[in-house]
């Protein structure tokens, strides 16, 4: 597989500046072309400004910037990308000078250097023939803010080869990013509902339906969202979304491009918008609108399940991570019913002329995969898929665990079986939603049920006679950190932050991470771990035995696509440490919670860390401290855990800490 270290990026506008940021903040050597230099200044501008704008926000120091701006090279001689290993075209949409650039490319850079085209519509395919040695030839389409925005759609044409695909997996994850691969078809997966949902609200419009600030903020309200249709085609550029409904054309009447955008384009200015919250709208006109939005998005999203262009959980994250929608089409319908997306469905194609409904319409359709399973040699690979909730475990997600370590185990031609996650998260801990909505229906029952069924399967990963390796690519925490404790082998990335945050929602750990931990580090530090919820580097969880390595990205990747040393799944040795865990470990293998809380010099132990302590424990739910602090003591089991649940989840404190994320709040121990 290739190794991509200098990427080069062509088109220095507002994708290609972002795209090169990106891809410096995440230690490439980057070169940003275009055709003139003042382009590059531009772009190279355009970059300091929003680095600028970072650093005010706190999320880079002025050295980060320094250091990103300083591998970035601008040029307006495409000769110079000649050093590069991976190339991405990200200029203006239009078929023709795509098809030049790539010309030229090819005449310059050497035959396995990739080539890769940020088109939002054309095919890749088709682009692919103006390309030497075609099978380096692939799709990255990227999402506006590019340097923030997670998604980035995988596009494969007919001639692209498994090498190449794998090579831009894996670039993805090295460049952070979220990916989601999809068949060659015109508009991919998140353009092919997407655009056609910013035509139709230029429809509405045309015939008088609504006006445009109406459209927004009814768009606003029925998808929750940031920005409306109109306001977000300002943001991005009327003429994209021209551009992309032109291509979109091919699938039929429906996709026609309203005239009115046409109009718009041509005119080369944003629409005018005024203030949505001055907008007041009559029940029967949001009800219009809102069927007509909901029904173009359920039937190009029909399409596309019944054309195979990718996979169900695909859609929701396009929706949810590239445009930032809370739910994603799949939930949308899941929640109305066969019968009312049917019914959406046929009101939006009744405007056209033998326009068949499309076939792939019902909950057997609508299954969306969170957990996949893929076999490479005699590894097994179980990867949690669901990166916009950070993976958090719940009913569904445990079940889909559950069935897939099943299966990895009765296969006999397995030895190791390796559990990870997509995105920036291993896993997060379990879905406080669930939780909460349970609390207020007073179904208390149906949180023990779903805690049981936890620990079942914790249990089983825990017990297997196969080599289980947890392969932590993010923060775990809570649920997360407890299913990473049942690896035979725990590696997490050197980027990883993992904790126990339950006390401070008013719960405890109840699937097994007490016991685990201690088996793993010691009562006294696992006590501190999950008394405290102090977040531990993945450096630290390796000096104090927690995971066996801490690994670069690198090993990360190695690891994802089969090509490893088994030496990294070696069991770490018992850690010796002083410092700082050392006196922690002393500290609570040797006094209460209550004494440590009550007692400034317990065990002449250093003021200023006991005061540190103190003040952590004062922030944490008093019967959630209780009880974690008697399990670990009693190195209690899963029965024991269990038994605490309908009690925890009926305090006060529970409900105010599960519906207080990130809120600063006094728990009154109730």
């Amino acid at each position: 597989m290739k190794i991509i270290k200098t990427v080069g990026v062509v088109g220095a506008g507002t994708m290609g500046s972002a795209l090169a940021q990106k891809f410096a903040q995440e230690n490439f050597n980057v070169i940003l072309a275009d055709r003139e230099n003042n382009f590059v200044e531009k772009g190279i501008a355009r970059i300091k400004t929003s680095l600028s704008e970072g650093i005010e926000k706190k999320v880079f120091t002025q050295e980060q910037a320094d250091k990103i701006v300083s591998v970035i090279t601008g040029t307006a001689n495409l000769n110079d990308l000649k050093k590069c290993d991976l190339i991405i075209e990200a200029i203006f949409e239009n078929f023709n000078a795509k098809k030049d650039l790539f010309q030229k490319l090819s005449e310059i850079v050497s035959v396995d250097t990739i080539l890769a085209t940020n088109t939002s519509s054309f095919s890749v395919t088709e682009l692919s023939a103006f390309v030497t040695n075609p099978d380096r030839f692939i799709g990255l389409h990227y999402f506006y803010h590019a340097a923030k925005n997670r998604l980035v759609e995988i596009i494969p044409g007919e001639k692209t080869s498994t090498k190449t695909i794998e090579t831009a997996k894996i670039f993805c994850i090295k460049s952070g990013k979220d990916a989601i691969t999809c068949s060659d078809a015109y508009g991919f997966v998140v353009n092919r509902f997407f655009v056609p949902w910013l035509n139709e609200a230029v429809k509405l419009v045309e015939q008088k339906v609504a006006t445009k600030e109406e459209i927004d903020v009814v768009c606003m309200k029925v998808f929750a969202i940031g920005m409306g249709p109109f306001a977000l085609m300002n943001a991005t550029g009327v003429p994209v979304a021209y551009h992309s409904e032109k291509t979109l054309e091919i699938f039929g009447a429906p996709y026609k491009t309203a005239d009115l955008l046409k109009q718009q384009t041509e005119l080369n200015k944003p629409w005018e918008l005024v203030d949505t919250s001055l907008i007041s709208i009559e029940s029967a006109k949001e009800k219009v609108i809102s069927e007509r939005m909901l029904g173009v998005i359920f039937f190009v999203v029909s399409e596309i399940i019944d054309e195979e262009i990718c996979s169900i959980a695909d859609i929701n994250h396009g929706a949810r991570i590239g445009l930032q929608w809370k739910k994603g089409p799949i939930d949308m319908m899941k929640e109305r019913g066969e019968q009312s997306v049917k019914q959406l469905i046929d009101n939006y194609i009744s405007a056209y002329n033998n326009i068949q409904i499309p076939q792939s319409i019902g909950l057997r359709f609508w299954e969306i995969e969170y957990v996949t399973l893929e076999k490479k040699k005699d590894t097994a690979y179980i990867t949690i898929n669901r990166p916009k909730d950070l993976n958090a475990l719940n009913e569904e997600v445990i079940a889909q665990l559950d069935e897939k370590f099943s299966m990895s185990e009765f296969d006999s031609e397995v030895k190791n079986i390796i559990i990870t996650s997509s995105g920036k998260a291993f896993v997060a801990g379990a879905d406080i939603n669930f939780f909460v909505e349970n609390i207020k229906n007073k179904h208390i029952e149906n949180i023990t049920s779903f805690t049981s069924f936890g620990q079942n399967v914790f249990k089983r990963i825990d017990n297997s006679s196969k080599k289980v390796i947890t392969l932590l690519n993010g923060l775990a925490f809570g649920g997360g950190l407890e299913l990473a404790l049942c690896g035979d082998v725990i590696l997490a990335v050197n980027s990883a932050k993992l904790a126990f945050p339950e006390t401070g929602i008013g719960i405890y750990p109840a699937l097994g991470g007490t016991f685990r931990a201690s088996r793993r580090i010691g009562k006294g530090l696992a006590k501190y771990l999950i008394c405290s919820g102090n977040v531990i580097s993945a450096g630290d969880a390796e000096k104090i035995g927690l995971i066996d390595k801490a690994i670069t990205i690198d090993e990360l990747c190695e690891i994802l696509t089969g090509n490893f040393s088994t030496k990294l799944f070696t069991e770490g040795s018992k850690k010796h440490f002083n410092g700082k865990y050392s006196v922690l470990e002393k500290l609570f293998d040797n006094f209460s919670i209550e004494k440590i809380l009550n007692d400034k010099n317990a065990g002449n132990i250093p003021e200023e860390i006991v005061a540190e302590v103190q003040k952590k424990l004062n922030q944490k739910a008093p019967i959630a401290l209780k009880v974690s602090e008697t399990l670990v003591d009693n190195n209690s089991g899963d029965n024991e855990a269990l038994e605490e649940i309908s009690a925890i989840f009926s305090t006060n404190d529970a409900l105010l800490g599960l519906t207080s994320i990130g809120k600063k709040i006094q728990f009154k121990g109730n």
